[in-house]
């Protein structure tokens, strides 16, 4: 019988509550639970009184609760990576963090801190080459080293080594004066600065029992799907532009400044920064300004319609996009893949349906899921969100009554632990916090979609030519900075 203790998305949890299991109880219940269709969404250390604490969360597959439970250990554990494959990139992190080790761990390599190149993994045979890109790259993209492992053109392994900018957000998070902790938030992943705003000020609210309006929560969620949007319009133009097709690239290119632009007349921000902030929302959208989104939302949906209505007629650039990337359904609920990218290969996780909550709880988002797995599904998921989005948006403006802007918040509760799941535009992401006896975070923890999703992208690279790694990764899209936490 599973002894978890039952909570929900944003709820939270006395620590003293949370069932602390004997380690050989804790292994063997997550791994039946993972057997039993539940997914792991976050696995850390906390040290503690010399020793360590193992909190495990799962969620089953169908969504509404989240499980936890807890396991102290002395120092090293028996991995339960082989017999769960979603906790290979969390035991690497405790490992590489609090050097408590996971014993017989298959690759127990740093996550972030990367000492040599002389650990990779490594393809032997007379006919074998490996090239090696990065982690510098041209023009502004981030730090990032792929080395792959090829016979002739064809891919037979992809290594990928990130965490290159050592920024220390988690660290930093219990030394920072409230105030300040929530501009670090905006700073996770530049193009979810909404997402990551949103999950962090979830959890101040639900420390404190503050309550947020529902016109604020609303403006919230407007604000999360124009993230969405741009980020979306963005992705399918640089798809085109991947496989040379001009007309969308150039269009798709354009339209995503639009949809930055509607945010910032909201805010003063493109990126949504200065919007979400604990107890509510800092700008409002009034009738002349809703009128005004509304009709820039229905030109740049007319406009994205007719852009990206030109790729899917064009046979060549469908050609390179079917059957290119594949990832299978096995692999992705093998790997604990979220987001997108899972519902492109069948997995059907979308935190705004399986947990919702805020604009969430109001407005119903559909479930949508492709079943190919390829660059093709990938995009075309991308397609159906921008349309899902465009409706949510139209739906919320017209729900939008009047109501408080922001709440006070009041001090958090402590010795709690706290959960919050919110659907960024790349997949789920969740913030985790831990209070101490006097109400402050001694912990937090942040788990950006790409965590999860960076091996998938190296899976999807197997028996493909290296040159669709371009397309390929460009179909997942990915943070480095949201991974190099």
């Amino acid at each position: 019988m599973m002894n978890f203790a039952s909570t929900q998305n944003g709820g939270v949890l006395k620590q003293g509550q949370i069932p602390e299991l004997p380690f050989a109880s804790f292994r063997a219940q997550i791994i039946d639970a993972v057997a039993e269709q539940h997914r792991v969404v976050a696995f850390f250390a906390k040290p503690h009184q010399g020793r360590f604490k193992l909190f495990a969360i799962l969620a089953p597959m169908s969504g509404r609760s989240l499980l936890v439970c807890q396991s102290e250990v002395r120092g090293d554990f028996e991995t339960l990576t082989l017999d769960c494959p979603q906790m290979h990139m969390f035991e690497r992190e405790i490992y590489e963090n609090w050097h408590v080790k996971p014993v017989g761990h298959p690759f127990l390599k740093p996550v972030r801190q990367q000492l040599s190149y002389n650990d990779f993994f490594a393809v032997t045979g007379t006919d074998i080459h490996e090239v090696a890109v990065g982690p510098v790259h041209a023009g502004v993209i981030e730090p990032g080293h792929f080395r792959f492992q090829c016979h002739g053109e064809s891919v037979l392994h992809l290594e990928i080594a990130l965490g290159f900018q050592h920024r220390g957000i988690e660290r930093a998070i219990p030394m920072l004066p409230a105030k300040r902790i929530i501009f670090e938030m905006e700073t996770i992943a530049g193009d979810t600065s909404i997402g990551h705003a949103m999950a962090y000020c979830n959890n101040v609210e639900s420390l404190s029992g503050s309550a947020v309006s529902p016109r604020a929560e609303l403006l919230r969620g407007i604000m999360l799907e124009l993230e969405r949007l741009a980020n979306h319009t963005g992705d399918l133009g640089a798809l085109a532009g991947d496989v040379g097709f001009l007309p969308t690239a150039s269009y798709c290119g354009r339209l995503r400044g639009d949809f930055l632009n509607a945010t910032a007349r909201i805010c003063g921000s493109r990126l949504g920064r200065n919007m979400v902030r604990p107890g509510g929302v800092r700008f409002d959208i009034d009738d002349a300004r809703r009128a005004e989104l509304h009709a820039n939302l229905e030109a740049a949906k007319r406009d994205v319609m007719n852009a990206v209505a030109l790729l899917w007629k064009s046979p060549s650039a469908m050609a390179r996009f079917e059957e290119t990337g594949h990832l299978s359904e096995h692999d992705c609920l093998a790997l604990g893949l979220v987001g997108m990218a899972a519902r492109a290969s069948g997995v059907g996780h979308d935190v705004r349906t399986e947990f919702p909550r805020g604009a969430y709880a109001q407005i119903a988002v559909p479930m949508i899921v492709k079943k190919s797995g390829d660059v093709y599904a990938r995009a075309r998921m991308r397609w159906r969100e921008i349309k899902t989005s465009l409706d949510f948006i139209d739906a919320a403006l017209q729900q939008l009554e009047a109501g408080t802007l922001k709440s006070s918040v009041g001090a958090m509760e402590k010795d709690a632990l706290v959960i919050n799941l919110v659907e960024g535009w790349r997949g789920e992401i969740c913030h985790i916090g831990l209070t101490n006896t006097e109400g402050r975070f001694e912990q937090y923890k942040i788990i950006d979609p790409s965590f999860h999703n960076w091996f998938g992208l190296a899976m999807a690279l197997r028996n493909q030519q290296i040159s669709d790694f371009p397309l390929c990764n460009k179909s997942f899209n990915l943070s480095y900075c949201g991974h190099d936490l």
